[in-house]
């Protein structure tokens, strides 16, 4: 957080040429103009922001065309007379203005009312506080800040706090609530108590808001650097609940004849962290869907939890089951239902072979059937499995680390070797079928499978003239005429 004062306020503005345009724009149609929200927040953090709303007291789209006009032939203009708003596109930057204005709410519905309203009122109606600072464009007043509800107090304290009562601001508009947990774990900030309070009392009324606008803060939350805080958050809340139960069903510990199993939710969030951490090098966007896998790999534990007096609590398949449970997720998160969920679900279904593996002795058969499996995700996978040692017994850990490190080298010497990593079969089912003149049948499919397992087995190397050998071999055991057998 950096302070500044006026001049080194319109220091900064000066260096993007729209702000002079815009105030003398808003000069010339008499008018007052600000720069508002995240970028006069972000300018105080230090962040960068590209997003630029500009608020005009009157008209905003009669400030933006008289913005266009200054700009001339190379800005566009478009204009949303139902929303009251216009943006205008020039050479990269894209502005959007709208006329200050005062909002009222009826309890069913999060579209507002909307008037016409001064700074003041404009600035009251913002979502939290660090939010709902303003700097004037105006030319006598250029660079000046105005900070009703001491934003910048809250963001040198590291609070995200409302402007009006917690639960107004919330029952207003519900997608707040999401808002304001998505602030906390971005910024690193802390809910301010009376602001958490209203998180609790007024989530229920998340219940209006449609899954696109709460999966859209989901996923800032699981492209943050702390995404784990985030989940933390909603889940005290009791936002989690309502968003993701099926997440929320993983907390807590059940206990029979003094036997506890560990706390699902809250080891998910610590795997979460071991991968963003572990995958600190890469861009976020370069890993949402590993951290998605990460946050799903053990959902099916609720569903397959048993008590068994001998061996305890029992999570038998539940990574088959959680991978069932991955397309209904995205479905209903409106996520997507392509290439993204397929890894996802992937990973869910796979993660505990490789430690099953680990666990046992590292045969190359076993490696090689995971290689095949996993395909081009096996690295994001192994990944997987090593954020998944979470173990406090760290001989126990130390022992898994050192299993995992003998499963990647086998990875790299069968992949160099056997060439397993998407292979198909060097004999197919075309040319089975024209050797032994048959159409498609359950034979083929015998004669496919037998060759791709003897090649995951290792008993044949992945090589044609050993696989037509090795079909010729089991074709004559299922009593197929062979091909010269007319001869």
């Amino acid at each position: 957080m950096q302070h500044y004062t006026q001049e080194q306020l319109i220091g900064i503005l000066d260096k993007n040429h729209v702000f002079r345009t815009i105030g003398q724009a808003a000069d010339e149609v008499g008018g007052e103009c600000y720069v508002v929200g995240g970028y006069v927040r972000d300018i105080f953090l230090q962040r960068k922001s590209k997003d630029i709303d500009v608020v005009a007291v009157g008209s905003g789209i009669e400030l933006a065309k008289a913005v266009a006009r200054r700009m001339g032939r190379r800005a566009n203009v478009s204009v949303f007379r139902n929303f009251g708003t216009a943006q205008v596109h020039c050479g990269g930057e894209e502005v959007e203005f709208v006329g200050a204005r005062r909002e009222s709410y009826s309890h069913d519905s999060r579209k507002p009312i909307v008037e016409d309203g001064t700074l003041a009122d404009d600035q009251r109606r913002r979502d939290f506080t660090i939010n709902a600072l303003a700097i004037c464009l105006n030319a006598a007043r250029y660079g000046e800040l105005v900070d009703p509800f001491d934003g910048l107090w809250d963001m040198e304290d590291r609070i995200i706090a409302t402007p009006l009562d917690p639960e107004q601001t919330f029952s207003d508009d519900p997608l707040r609530m999401m808002r304001c947990v998505r602030f906390a774990t971005q910024l690193g900030f802390t809910i301010e108590p009376d602001t958490f309070e209203g998180l609790r009392t007024m989530c229920e009324r998340i219940s209006i808001i449609s899954m696109e606008r709460v999966s859209d803060e989901l996923q800032k939350i699981m492209l943050s650097a702390s995404p784990a805080l985030g989940f933390e958050l909603l889940f005290q809340s009791g936002l989690l609940a309502l968003v993701f139960p099926e997440l929320e069903a993983m907390q807590g510990i059940d206990t029979v004849a003094g036997r506890a199993h560990k706390d699902n939710f809250w080891h998910t969030l610590e795997v979460l962290t071991n991968i963003v951490r572990m995958t600190a090098d890469r861009p976020a966007e370069d890993t949402l869907w590993l951290r998605w896998s990460a946050l799903l790999h053990d959902i099916g534990k609720p569903r397959t939890k048993r008590f068994d007096p001998a061996a305890g609590w029992t999570f038998h398949n539940h990574n088959t089951v959680g991978e069932h449970m991955v397309p209904n997720i995205f479905r209903r998160m409106k996520l997507p239902m392509d290439e993204r969920m397929r890894y996802v679900q992937k990973l869910v279904g796979l993660h505990m072979r490789p430690i099953a593996i680990a666990d046992d002795e590292v045969t190359d058969s076993a490696v090689r059937r995971l290689l095949f499996e996993a395909g081009d995700d096996i690295d994001d996978l192994m990944l997987l499995c090593e954020a998944d040692i979470t173990s406090r017994n760290q001989q126990r850990k130390q022992r898994f680390l050192d299993n995992f490190r003998l499963v990647r080298e086998k990875l790299i010497d069968l992949e160099e070797r056997d060439r397993i990593r998407n292979f198909q079969p060097p004999v197919g089912g075309e040319e089975i079928m024209e050797l032994f003149h048959l159409t498609p049948c359950r034979q083929v499919g015998t004669l496919k499978t037998a060759v791709k397992d003897a090649i995951l087995d290792g008993i044949i190397p992945n090589e044609h003239d050993a696989a037509l050998a090795f079909v010729m071999e089991k074709a004559a055991e299922m009593g197929l005429p062979l091909p010269n057998a007319d001869a």
